[in-house]
């Protein structure tokens, strides 16, 4: 049976969550409660469905839930009956009742239907009005950028419509006025007692709300307008008015942003002769205040944008009342494309949010119906607005505009699926459930997702089969684009069939015939391993149609579940692997060397075991992987970076504050020196702690790109990241990579404190004995011991403690005993730690003495500063320390006897040299390292 109806029910009302039930009497028969929801549509055969409903046999039992009572013409016997003129008048047979007690029209014969679903939310937050609300701000700000700039136009738009006013026979304007003013408020208000008449109150109060808010937020622009604007946005939102005047008009009107609100956030979609009366006025109200001179355009323009933007604001942050088709609308749709549901039950929600429901007939087949409406559509709009940014038109599907556009499409690639031949479910009907939603109406067909299977159950033959039907669509040029496990249903041992075809593509290119060949392989992988998997698909399409997949396999062209199951399996396996080694390296089972290759083997990701594995069968396949993203991650985050640094340049490094006049270029020239000698200290410390050779211009090259990577991240992080990422790309194990970076991060932390300590010392006794910096060094060595003992005395942060520590000597330590057979190596990584603390020092040094502070303060002193205040700074996780290193640099300079005028600009000139100057070479190191597979 197929066919398309359309059925018109109000959602907009209170009411309409009503309007499919029968009329029920006080004898009515109460909703039946089904003992048992089914846990999926796909899971349910007729038999087992038919056994979660009562017995009906019409017995009452303690454990059976009540149904309505049996009707003598449906069983016939009579027994039971009472003659019509003993029967109240509530129970006399629907043909003798009176007209206005008859059931209504669509309505299932005056019988219940059971539905067996959760209570819909009440309110629905939607994207779309969270993105009408974005772009009602844009538009507010724009009004105020253009008030500003355009000044002589805006101006002489005011001016012209002042000479054409006059024009105007002053009785007209009068008499517009007059009426305006009357009808903003009358038509409102008699639209809202309109709705209340039709128990619709919630809409009304939820224009309400909104313009009681688009009123406050409208004095709060008249005060700053009137207040503190600048005088070309005053001058553009306001003047005086027609006459002797004094005072200014409202920059923005106080009753139309509220109309305009209320008349918003009701929402009049759907009743279009109200939406044309209520805009009519509000444009007649305008007008006549534009010709009267009351008001100017910009401010129009900015009334109608708060009233808009408020309304929008008010309907997302509250939600919109929920219009989505209930249950018993379902039932009563059905009905209209003639099938003849009793019950039904809720099903887990398909791909993209489609409710779904399992329906039982009085006469015929399980039916599986999917609904669709503007809800669903709305759902992860954001995300993929955010994959069709980033990924070519190719890799994306582009969803439906409309309502009807997704049935028609759905409706397609189902009849195109059941022509190809392939296992789906077969489509029987559709129809349109009102303005809102719509549904379509498949075969049932029993079984269990892919998903819900253990490991063991899913067969070889059932790989098969799924294999088999992909490849007869894709013999059709259809592409499924969604073959991830709960699209692939598990009908018994050898027997698959495709559903979820929603999301398919008719005439697809080659291009998405395969990535669907590489998102199934991936599926099959993380449950049956890739060796199985490629088997199986090479059985049924051939090892060349493997091999052109494997330029696909790559996260970026899997779906969202899928690169998330990536994700999980590698980290699971990473931390068994790791606990695994530990426990064999403590009992001698494995030596420390067999351990890292262990553990280094199980951070291989599954995608490049698969392309492994087709290799094996297709050695010629092509490794280059298919160019899927039009815009990288990386770099859109260059780009926020770039802009990011150049904003804070300018608000932070302002030119007063440097005292450019007074600075003394040769001890700067000295700053800029020590700071360059810097990064050869960094790459120093680094290549001392890897008994790997690594070219050293090329390490200093990667420290320069590190000052790139500090504006987007934490100082310590973004440097950590980098320098494992490069000693990877050099060749280096993972597992090496990130113990070489921690031993050299655990070696300059104990380089750090020592020298900190003995600097201390050194300033404590060149003050004349006095060791006040010297005792605050150890009342600092004395607060970490005190907290050491904290974290002892603390199970939980012993045992948080404990595991990072053993985690980290884990690989530190071996690479630390490697390193000792290399004395030279050490001496390189030590040597660099010194410098690189004694280059900073030097260049903050340089900077105090360039503005005159070097005679209120030693060379000592200022290490002290350095290392006590850029490490307080530092631990404030802002991108490079931007704003606590500079604060805590100069109350350190400034407590050690330096003065203000002098250790502000010192501390501007350090890190413009160590931090700001170095971002263009960083950046242009970081391109060139990536282009030649360094970074």
């Amino acid at each position: 049976m197929t066919g398309t109806a359309e059925l018109n029910v109000d959602k907009g009302s209170e009411e309409s969550a009503t309007d499919g039930s029968a009329p029920r009497g006080k004898d009515a028969p109460p909703p039946v409660d089904l003992r048992h929801r089914a846990r999926d549509a796909h899971h349910t055969g007729e038999d087992a469905v038919a056994a979660q409903l009562p017995p009906d046999d019409g017995s009452d039992r303690p454990d059976t839930p009540d149904r309505p009572p049996e009707r003598p013409d449906q069983h016939g016997n009579g027994q039971n009956e009472r003659p019509d003129d003993e029967r109240p008048d509530d129970e006399q047979p629907d043909n003798e009742r009176p007209d206005d007690e008859q059931p209504e029209a669509g309505e299932p014969g005056g019988e219940y239907l059971a539905v067996d679903e959760p209570l819909l939310p009440p309110r629905a937050h939607r994207p779309s009005d969270l993105l009408r609300f974005l772009a009602g701000l844009l538009g507010i700000v724009a009004v105020f950028v253009l008030a500003q700039v355009a000044v002589s136009t805006t101006s002489g738009i005011e001016s012209d419509i002042t000479i054409n006013a006059k024009r105007i026979p002053d009785l007209l304007s009068t008499i517009a006025a007059l009426v305006s003013s009357v009808a903003v408020l009358a038509v409102p208000l008699a639209f809202a007692v309109e709705r209340l008449i039709k128990r619709d109150g919630l809409r009304v109060a939820d224009g309400v709300l909104a313009s009681v808010l688009a009123y406050g937020v409208s004095l709060g622009v008249d005060w700053w307008v009137a207040a503190s604007a600048p005088e070309e946005i005053r001058n553009a939102l306001t003047q005086f008015p027609p006459g002797d005047g004094e005072q200014l008009t409202d920059p923005v009107h106080g009753y139309l942003a509220p109309v305009i609100a209320y008349m918003t956030a009701v929402g009049m979609s759907s009743r279009p002769r109200w939406r044309v009366a209520l805009w009519i006025v509000v444009i007649l109200s305008g007008a006549t205040e534009l010709v009267n001179g009351y008001t100017t355009p910009l401010s129009l323009l900015l009334t109608v944008l708060i009233g808009w933007s408020v309304a929008y604001g008010t309907l997302y942050a509250i939600g919109s009342p929920n219009i989505r088709p209930t249950g018993q609308h379902l039932m009563i749709g059905l009905r209209k494309v003639g099938f003849t549901p009793s019950a039904a039950h809720t099903a887990p929600d398909g791909p993209g949010g489609t409710r779904r429901y399992l329906v039982v007939q009085q006469q015929g087949p399980l039916l599986d119906v999917h609904i669709i409406d503007r809800e669903q559509q709305a759902s992860g709009f954001f995300y993929r607005a955010w994959r069709r940014l980033r990924l070519r038109s190719v890799a994306v599907r582009r969803s439906p505009q409309s309502l009807r556009q997704a049935l028609e499409q759905e409706a397609l690639i189902a009849y195109a699926a059941a022509a190809s031949g392939a296992r789906a479910p077969q489509l029987v009907a559709t129809s349109e459930l009102g303005p809102d939603a719509a549904i379509l109406v498949y075969e049932n067909v029993a079984g269990r997702t892919l998903d819900e299977l253990a490991d063991e159950e899913v067969t070889d033959a059932v790989m098969t089969s799924f294999w088999t039907s992909v490849a007869t669509l894709h013999e059709r040029r259809i592409a499924h684009r969604r073959l991830t496990g709960e699209s692939l249903l598990v009908m018994d041992d050898r027997t698959g069939c495709l559903i979820n075809l929603s999301g398919g593509d008719i005439a697809a290119g080659d291009l998405t015939l395969r990535i669907d060949i590489a998102q199934l392989l991936t599926t099959f992988a993380l449950r049956t391993g890739p060796e199985r998997a490629v088997a199986a698909a090479t059985e049924a399409l051939g090892p060349t149609r493997i091999a052109e997949a494997l330029p696909l396999l790559q996260p970026v062209g899997l779906s969202r579940q899928t690169r998330g199951d990536l994700k999980r399996m590698t980290k699971e396996r990473k931390a068994a692997a790791k606990a695994l080694a530990l426990k064999q390296v403590a009992s001698g089972e494995r030596t420390q060397q067999q351990a890292e290759e262990d553990i280094a083997q199980a951070n291989e990701d599954l995608l490049s075991k698969l392309r492994g594995q087709i290799l094996q069968i297709a050695p010629e396949a092509p490794l280059a992987p298919a160019k899927l993203e039009r815009l990288k991650p990386k770099t859109l985050i260059m780009l926020v970076a770039l802009t990011f640094a150049a904003y804070l340049a300018l608000t932070t490094i302002r030119p007063d504050q440097f005292k450019v006049s007074q600075m003394n270029w040769a001890w700067a020239a000295a700053a800029l020196a020590a700071a360059a000698a810097s990064y050869v200290a960094a790459a120093m410390s680094l290549t001392g702690f890897v008994p790997e050779k690594l070219p050293f211009g090329r390490t200093v090259a990667a420290q320069v790109a590190g000052s790139f990577v500090k504006l987007v991240a934490p100082a310590a992080v973004g440097g950590i990241a980098l320098n494992t990422r490069y000693l990877q790309k050099a060749g280096i194990r993972p597992v090496q990579a990130a113990a070489s970076v921690g031993a050299s991060q655990l070696a300059g932390l104990g380089g750090h404190l020592l020298l900190l300590f003995a600097f201390g010392l050194i300033t404590g006794t060149q003050t004349n004995g006095d060791l006040g910096a010297s005792r605050a060094v150890i009342i600092g060595v004395l607060s970490a011991a005190v907290l050491a003992l904290v974290v002892a005395a603390v199970a939980p942060l012993r045992r948080f403690v404990v595991t990072r520590v053993r985690s980290l000597f884990f690989g530190v330590i071996p690479r630390m005993l490697d390193l000792m057979q290399t004395p030279r190596k050490l001496v390189t990584g030590f040597g660099g730690i010194l410098l690189l603390t004694l280059s900073f020092t030097a260049c903050l040094d340089a900077s105090v003495q360039a503005f005159g502070g070097g005679g209120h303060v030693t060379y000592s002193a200022v290490a002290v500063v350095f290392l006590t205040a850029n490490a307080a700074g530092s631990a404030i996780p802002t991108p490079g320390g931007i704003g606590p290193v500079e604060i805590a640099l100069i109350g350190a300079l400034t407590a050690a006897g330096v003065p203000l005028t002098a250790a502000t600009p010192a501390v501007f000139l350090y890190r413009l040299l160590t931090f700001w100057l170095p971002v263009l070479p960083g950046w242009i190191a970081y391109n060139v390292l990536q282009r030649r597979s360094a970074l």
